[in-house]
């Protein structure tokens, strides 16, 4: 009788997870390894934050906190997707978390059924399909190219619902390509989906800060009004505010959704970290003047990375519209043999010969869905990117 459960066998880890680890690795044993794997920002969390984070300490806030959150950020919360997206909520209808993807992780436990649907666009953040799977739903993907802009049409959208689809995943900008949705193109979305009065929107905000100039962020709710009560719209400070180690997510939606997904972190994690928490509440209330700063310094290590790679043999690289993430096809380093006599046969193959030829780690885009590709995090040092880029188009240029 095997001992693990059968559920394992749904899933995979995490390919970004596992490449970080293995970056991790290679550095201790003495390689000169690049890794451009991590979604993170490279900037230290902002000095009032952390300071708050240290005062939370020192004033002996390091007991357990309400199972969700304590109620000073969660009014932190409410009056930040009030001021940012016109969007207004009850302290019963937010939740926090150890992060956004445990935001994720309990909608989806506390909603789906063996059979249902949840449908995702791909390219597609990694976690998207297993976690559906652990909870025990079906991922219905559905997979854009480059020629849409790596965006889901709305006739696309409107085949692929069935009677039992519940939940779409949306992700605005993208991880792993950086491709948004206009405003005009969300509402085309959000037509659909009002049709469709099964379907619920989860809308994975994570990168609504890092828009680029000449894109406008929009959430879903905030386009769609009618789709309020069906809508679970999520973010947190990971990105925003450089503190990924900090693990708080949070989300505003129905109450009887919130509740249920309380009821699931009351009998996982309980609560958030308390001095984390406190963190996140000067992160939304206090200066914001960091947003401006990072993102400037994003905008152009982007147009530094999408200019290197399409300066790179066989590689053509799209302008993201926001994240810190380019999605690069090397279909035209298919079918040839590196310098090092790797066959380069997938994205996969071209990642591992990247990795062990010229020390640069970067993800194959078979783990997001859409091959071949290859996603770069340029979360990192201007100078860090700028030899990356060079190694990689020396890389590209052996190829024959």
């Amino acid at each position: 009788m095997d001992f693990l459960s059968a559920t394992l066998d749904r899933v995979k880890p995490s390919p970004t997870v596992a490449l970080t680890g293995l970056v991790a690795t290679l550095k201790a044993s003495g390689r000169d390894i690049i890794g451009l794997g991590a979604g993170e920002p490279d900037f230290p969390t902002p000095a009032h934050i952390a300071e708050a984070g240290k005062r939370a300490i020192d004033a002996g806030k390091t007991r357990y906190t309400a199972v969700d959150g304590i109620a000073e950020l969660k009014d932190a919360v409410r009056a930040k997707f009030a001021r940012e997206n016109s969007l207004s909520y009850d302290a019963s209808e937010v939740t926090v978390s150890s992060g956004g993807k445990q935001v994720l992780y309990n909608a989806l436990m506390a909603t789906l059924n063996p059979g249902d649907e949840v449908i995702i666009p791909a390219p597609y953040w990694v976690s998207y399909p297993d976690m559906v799977r652990l909870a025990g739903g079906t991922p219905v993907i559905l997979e854009t190219r480059v020629e849409t802009g790596f965006r889901i049409t709305p006739e696309q959208l409107d085949r692929a619902i069935t009677p039992r689809t519940k939940w779409l995943i949306f992700n605005s900008p993208s991880n792993p390509t950086g491709a948004g949705y206009a405003p005009q193109a969300l509402k085309a979305i959000t037509d659909v989906l009002e049709r469709h009065a099964h379907v619920w929107v989860m809308s994975d905000d994570m990168y609504e800060h890092i828009a680029f100039e000449g894109f406008e962020f929009r959430t879903p709710a905030q386009v769609a009004p009618a789709l309020f009560d069906r809508t679970l719209t999520v973010n947190g400070v990971s990105k925003a505010y450089a503190m990924t180690g900090w693990r708080i997510g949070y989300a505003g939606g129905p109450a009887h959704l919130i509740g249920a997904m309380r009821k699931i972190q009351s009998q996982s994690t309980s609560n958030p970290c308390a001095i984390s928490q406190w963190a996140a509440v000067e992160a939304l209330n206090g200066p914001q003047d960091y947003i401006a700063t990072s993102l400037a310094a994003f905008q152009r290590r982007r147009d530094l990375v999408v200019a290197g790679l399409n300066a790179a043999d066989g590689i053509t690289c799209p302008v993201p519209d926001g994240a810190f993430y380019v999605y690069p096809s090397v279909a035209g380093c298919l079918g040839k043999r590196s310098a090092g006599g790797a066959l380069i046969e997938t994205d996969e193959d071209f990642c591992r010969a990247l990795l062990e030829e010229h020390g640069v780690a970067v993800v194959f885009g078979g783990a997001f869905g859409v091959s071949p590709a290859f996603r770069v995090s340029y979360a990192a040092a201007d100078e860090v990117l700028a030899e990356a880029l060079s190694r990689i188009q020396a890389f590209a240029s052996g190829l024959t």
